[in-house]
């Protein structure tokens, strides 16, 4: 695993000091966007993305991106979009290479990140560093073994994931697990050595967000950015065919009652969160007819 560094510096980081602004010390705030899902998810990150900057004025944005092409993976027109839209880091999970065109960008972009305990010979990579105001923010995307095609284990792999990010003032985990108990266990054997472990994948929000004592911030899953109106993302009448019936059923993302699901982590010392708030906001009003 190679370690990937690029410059989370932007016109809009650039002026007075604000609340959510880093200082030598470490202090800072990050955003954890929980998995975009489909166009429609897409879109409700893009019309959020000022509300939130206004609202909390996060020093970083990262993002789960692995459902954000048609419900299932990526692809490098909507993670550029993404990227240009202010996300700092975009991480993913088990649907990183259902598009074939996404195989060279993952090598080549080093702001994407696929788990970092996929087989070596797997195209990407799964650890990242990103400054802003001389905050070095490290990234790590791992995924549990529990239901998931991961090819090594997580709690080895992360290991020399950390090893190799190098003195970041903070380190934010993405657990892309099935199994409540492997992102619950991250948690506990990470707590005190990174800033924060945030779950992924299950696409409900849960509502256990709190500080471990050892100073970091853990959530066992944020949530989707998505329709709610479905199931998991889904349209639920097709979900509920196929549950009926247990036969293939051809699944569509749902269009219906578009939500953001995050949190927000701040910081004042390096490797330690002071707190960590659940994020959960419709897709502003204004912009329902829109896209």
């Amino acid at each position: 695993m190679a370690e990937r560094q690029a410059s989370a510096d932007d016109p809009q980081a650039a002026g007075g000091a604000q609340e959510g602004s880093p200082d030598a010390n470490g202090r800072a705030s990050v955003l954890f966007v929980g998995d975009i899902v489909g166009g429609i998810g897409r879109r409700t990150l893009l019309d959020s993305l000022p509300v939130l900057r206004e609202r909390y004025e996060p020093t970083f944005v990262i993002a789960n991106g692995e459902n954000v092409a048609g419900g299932l993976g990526i692809t490098p027109k909507l993670a550029d979009e993404l990227i240009a839209a202010g996300i700092d880091v975009i991480t993913l999970g088990n649907h990183t290479y259902h598009r074939r065109e996404v195989y060279a960008y993952l090598d080549a972009q080093p702001r994407i990140l696929r788990p970092v305990n996929f087989l070596r010979s797997q195209p990407g990579h799964g650890a990242c560093t990103v400054e802003r105001d001389g905050v070095r923010l490290g990234v790590v995307s791992v995924s549990g073994n529990l239901y998931l095609r991961a090819g090594r284990s997580a709690f080895t792999e992360i290991e020399s994931a950390l090893g190799e990010l190098g003195a970041a003032a903070h380190i934010v985990v993405d657990m892309h697990a099935e199994a409540t108990s492997e992102k619950v266990a991250m948690g506990w054997h990470l707590d005190g050595r990174v800033t924060a472990v945030v779950g992924t994948h299950t696409h409900v929000p849960t509502a256990d967000a709190r500080v471990l004592p050892g100073g970091t911030a853990y959530i066992t899953d944020v949530g989707m950015t998505g329709p709610r109106g479905g199931v998991i993302g889904v349209k639920r009448e097709q979900a509920i065919e196929s549950l009926l019936t247990q036969m293939p059923v051809r699944f569509e993302t749902s269009q219906e009652d578009p939500w953001l699901m995050a949190v927000l982590i701040r910081c004042s010392r390096p490797l330690r969160a002071d707190s960590i708030e659940q994020v959960l906001m419709p897709r502003p009003p204004a912009q329902e007819g829109t896209g």
